[in-house]
């Protein structure tokens, strides 16, 4: 605590202050004290009051002349000894502290934000360098094409004219390069395959990697016959033995000629097999005549092109991780809805799903597995038509039950592929068995239960969530799996048919 005290000095002029005055002055000189910062512990200081001036302006209301002087020490001792200097020197020291205080805490917190967005842009960019491979890609197969080991209708755009572009990153896996770009006036998605897949993977047991990174097949010296041979084994390992086998080549074939010179050269073929152990590319080959896989444009080596699809994914709000993890499920699930087209165009939409679960269901090459039946897979046009964007987890139901027929399991848990594909364990055994639990229609079900449900016209939303339902209940391993299967799609078709048919949204 500071105190001030004073002392009366004889002056040739002295008149007496008023007590108001006289406590001004030792406010103004204590506050000059600390001002100066000449206060100190075991310190004082002296001040005298200036000799009164006769044409001095009046202090505030003071109406007497000031003709004393007066010393004023600033001392600190140990007790308080009145109010006054509590008010004169208290006040600095509060302010230096709380500035201290405050400019600790501001520190602290823009070191803590320099920390943490410095680690954001590290993971951010780390991750991108590792998905975002598309040069490396590019440089490897170019590297083939100019030594002739491959071709491809793509090649020479991509490697020679510089008209084959890639855009923007899209990759999920650093082994599957997907970028968006430009073809010419086309817009297109481009994938690109990378090192091979882990061993361990069962997409390496179905897409093996291993002997397409070199392009060692077919070796010099194969006939066209020869060729067609080896397409038709691998086909018939892939879709299995199908009564039209011998269509599916002569499909593939064609796509081999990327010329089309009634020719395939040794390059053309090594890219044509390369192609076809990818379970995304046979499923282009097998539905091209379908409305509901993008249209392949082109090839070169295990790189290939196919049309862009302008709305993707079918729904959903992508927000930053950081929002992910403070976001509740049942909200997320609703904010998944909120940028959705018209009822009666998601109806639309909703009903080409349904065409594609038929289209690969017993369909004219055999059947495929829909492993993975999320919103991020699909997408749809500007007329509202359904588009697969990712087909990597449709898989031949042929390949998938010898892949799981070797898999061994000590739980159900052990026989799952992708999302949705699972088996279960035959605990005699240690092995998978090769029937999935879910057939593909249930899996669609459960993908278009909230998209359809989310602002259905009310006269039709009890019938449709009764029939969604039943569909989600749909089991893979029943003896009346397929007529129900058959039943409930087309109850389903015809439900959402009826309503949206006399509607605009539905052409």
């Amino acid at each position: 605590m500071f105190t001030c005290s004073h002392s009366q000095l004889p002056m040739a002029h002295a008149h007496p202050l008023s007590h108001r005055t006289a406590q001004l002055h030792l406010v103004v000189l204590c506050k000059r004290c600390s001002t100066l910062n000449q206060l100190r512990t075991g310190d004082n200081c002296f001040a005298a009051s200036i000799q009164a001036d006769p044409q001095r302006r009046p202090f505030h209301d003071e109406k007497e002349d000031i003709g004393s002087a007066r010393i004023v020490r600033c001392g600190i001792p140990t007790m308080a000894r009145g109010l006054l200097p509590w008010i004169c020197l208290r006040k600095p020291i509060y302010i230096q502290a709380r500035f201290s205080y405050l400019h600790m805490k501001y520190l602290f917190f823009s070191w803590l934000a320099v920390f943490v967005g410095s680690w954001v842009v590290y993971v951010e960019y780390s991750s991108y360098t590792e998905l975002c491979r598309g040069r490396e890609c590019k440089n490897a197969i170019c590297d083939k094409y100019r030594t002739g080991v491959i071709d491809g209708s793509a090649c020479s755009s991509l490697c020679e004219k510089d008209t084959l572009y890639l855009g923007k990153c899209l990759s999920a896996k650093p082994n599957n390069q997907v970028y968006s770009g430009s073809w010419g006036d086309l817009e297109g998605i481009i994938k690109c395959q990378m090192e091979e897949v882990p061993h361990y993977d069962l997409v390496a047991e179905m897409e093996p990697r291993k002997e397409t990174a070199s392009f060692d097949k077919p070796t010099k010296g194969t006939s066209v016959e020869k060729f067609k041979e080896m397409v038709l084994g691998h086909l018939k390992t892939k879709v299995g033995d199908q009564a039209n086998l011998q269509n599916l080549a002569t499909l593939v074939l064609g796509v081999a000629d990327a010329n089309k010179d009634g020719q395939i050269s040794l390059s053309e073929a090594r890219s044509a097999w390369a192609l076809i152990q990818l379970n995304e590319f046979l499923l282009a080959v097998v539905l091209q005549d379908r409305e509901h896989t993008p249209k392949l444009l082109g090839f070169c080596g295990d790189l290939y092109v196919v049309e862009k699809v302008p709305y993707a994914p079918l729904y959903g709000l992508s927000l930053p991780w950081l929002l992910e993890l403070w976001i509740p499920a049942g909200l997320r699930r609703s904010m998944d809805q909120w940028v959705t087209p018209s009822w009666p165009r998601k109806a639309k939409i909703s009903i080409g799903l349904l065409e594609l679960v038929e289209d690969v269901f017993h369909g004219t090459y055999g059947s495929f597995l829909m492993c993975d039946v999320s919103a991020a897979g699909f997408g749809y046009t500007e007329r509202h038509d359904l588009k697969v964007v990712d087909a990597r987890r449709i898989v031949p139901e042929a390949a998938f039950q010898e892949a799981m027929r070797e898999r061994r399991c000590e739980t159900d848990a052990d026989c799952v592929y992708g999302a949705d594909c699972l088996t279960t364990c035959d605990l005699t055994k240690r092995r998978c068995t090769t029937e999935v639990t879910r057939p593909n229609l249930a899996k669609a079900c459960g993908a278009l239960k909230d998209y359809l449900l989310w602002g259905a016209p009310s006269d039709v939303r009890e019938e449709l969530e009764k029939q969604l339902y039943a569909c989600i209940a749909l089991k893979g391993a029943t003896e009346q799996m397929e007529m129900e299967h058959s039943l409930i799609l087309n109850n389903l078709k015809t439900l959402l048919w009826k309503r949206i048919s006399h509607t605009k949204d539905s052409k």
